[in-house]
């Protein structure tokens, strides 16, 4: 049995290979009489688009996704609704090289999953990673789209989510000079234009070198009210995890302060909380806008480390499936650094989380 569904009543299933014709999704539980069109998955699709600078695999795909169902459309709505049954979005590859791969049909590429996958299914599609490639994200940014359709129709404008990167190559940005406004004006999504002059200097190198750099992702949604989330197996920040780690690549994740609270006082790590304008007001943030997996109202805050793309042209020791020793050179198209690329996907799996505890919340509260 495989899994390939997640969320409970906002629930994606992705379908599809890097290789094949198509890849895309089904959304089942989206609400009803939600207004959604193909430009607005679109815009979040170009956010994630390889081919946009030098610094991600120049594979040329358009991305161009189509709504096969789940929307209507007569004179008595304002453009595409929802309809509450399930939405199928397609996307179709268009630039595969599948030649670029032939040369590893049975040799396993280390830091990829060739041998798991084979160990496991005893067979594998080789023509770039087929389901374990970086092209299954697409459409889960496709499906974090419609989510964030549901959450604003349920939270309004208010509620927003915005990533960006915070370390690059071993380089963290300089928190002092944050600004979002910066993650729109270079190809890093770094939120200090002072880091990513840095950051463009360490990839060009690992570029031209055939190598590839690491990265820290993070996500922050603010707007949200508190109360989403549930003790004890269906905690916000346990499938906020869950998500990000299931993202390609993915190898650690951070809620708030995250490892860095292990070495906090109690005193410091406990925010406070006063009264400002009649409401609750913490005083810091280092739960990450989450308690006891409930949400506190704060912004809910995490990180997720993503490793060095596997695929460079240094030779690697590894194994055929014959179980022969032999060196491996990866060819292709490849992100120097695919943590680029998964600050949007990383937006769309906090958006498909929110959407779905939002859903929960309104089932069992009201």
């Amino acid at each position: 049995m495989s899994v390939n569904t997640f969320g409970r009543i906002f629930r994606v299933t992705t379908w599809g290979e890097s290789h094949g014709p198509a890849i895309g999704c089904v959304i089942d539980g989206c609400p009803p009489g939600i207004a959604l069109t193909e430009a607005d998955i679109q815009a979040a699709l170009d956010r994630r688009r390889p081919g946009t600078s030098k610094f991600v695999t120049q594979r040329r795909e358009p991305d161009a996704v189509k709504i096969l169902s789940g929307v209507f459309e007569d004179d008595r709505t304002e453009g595409p609704r929802t309809t509450g049954t399930p939405i199928s979005l397609m996307i179709e590859n268009v630039d595969q090289r599948s030649k670029d791969y032939s040369d590893i049909r049975d040799k396993y590429r280390p830091g990829h999953a060739d041998f798991t996958y084979d160990a496991k299914y005893g067979i594998r599609d080789y023509r770039g990673g087929g389901r374990s490639s970086a092209r299954e994200t697409a459409p889960r940014v496709a499906a974090g789209a419609v989510a964030s359709k549901v959450i604003s129709s349920l939270y309004g404008a208010k509620a927003t989510i915005r990533a960006c990167l915070v370390e690059l190559g071993g380089i963290p940005i300089d928190r002092a000079r944050f600004d979002w406004t910066e993650t729109e004006k270079n190809p890093f999504w770094c939120p200090d234009a002072g880091t990513a002059n840095k950051w463009e200097e360490a990839l060009e190198a690992a570029r031209k070198s055939g190598s590839s750099l690491g990265a820290v992702v993070e996500v922050v949604a603010s707007g949200f009210p508190a109360g989403l989330g549930a003790p004890v197996y269906g905690k916000l920040d346990a499938d906020l995890a869950f998500a990000l780690m299931s993202i390609n690549a993915a190898k650690s994740v951070e809620i708030g302060a995250g490892l860095e609270a292990a070495r906090l006082t109690g005193e410091e790590n406990a925010d406070e909380i006063r009264m400002k304008d009649g409401a609750p007001h913490f005083l810091s943030n280092n739960a990450g806008g989450v308690l006891g997996g409930i949400s506190t109202g704060q912004d809910i805050i995490a990180r997720f480390a993503v490793k060095p793309t596997s695929s460079i042209l240094a030779p690697r020791r590894t194994i055929t499936k014959a179980g022969e020793e032999t060196e491996i050179v990866t060819k292709g198209r490849h992100d120097p650094c695919v943590g680029i690329r998964a600050v949007p996907v990383g937006a769309a799996m906090m958006a498909l989380v929110l959407a779905d505890h939002a859903l929960l919340h309104r089932g069992q509260c009201g």
